[in-house]
């Protein structure tokens, strides 16, 4: 699920990145609602429901196939947690290497600033001294 954009605060730069790659591609978003839903109470409450009338009512020994069933569905699930954290790893990279360069760029102009400021400064002195010897 992407966060609501309207009526927040501006976004970093690569989280807006990130949004918009995500909702561009078909199978990015379909993970995301799937790990969206599987991450949900609502997810929980469905298999509590579904599996205890499945295992009351329907078959009067689930056993086998619920493990079977179980199983299948962890291993997708499992993959899908695996997605979002590569996800977050790739995310996560991609804002620190965009606040690695906003930052060398940030510290070359205060560099710039403080030896355009000592320039300033020595020829106010200079001036400053020739005034005096006058």
């Amino acid at each position: 699920m992407q966060p609501e954009l309207a009526n927040s605060r501006p976004h970093h730069p690569v989280v807006m990145a990130h949004w918009a790659k995500r909702r561009a591609d078909l199978q990015l978003r379909i993970a995301d609602a799937i790990t969206a839903f599987a991450g949900s109470m609502p997810f929980v409450y469905i298999h509590a429901v579904l599996f205890a009338v499945w295992m009351l009512f329907i078959e009067s020994n689930p056993w086998p196939t619920l493990t079977l069933i179980v199983s299948l569905e962890a291993i997708f699930l499992s993959t899908f947690v695996m997605i979002g954290q590569n996800r977050q790893a790739a995310f996560q990279q991609a804002k620190a290497d965009h606040d690695f360069t906003e930052q060398e760029q940030e510290l070359k102009t205060n560099t710039e600033l403080t030896r355009a400021i000592h320039v300033l400064t020595t020829e106010l002195h200079r001036r400053l001294i020739d005034e005096a010897d006058r």
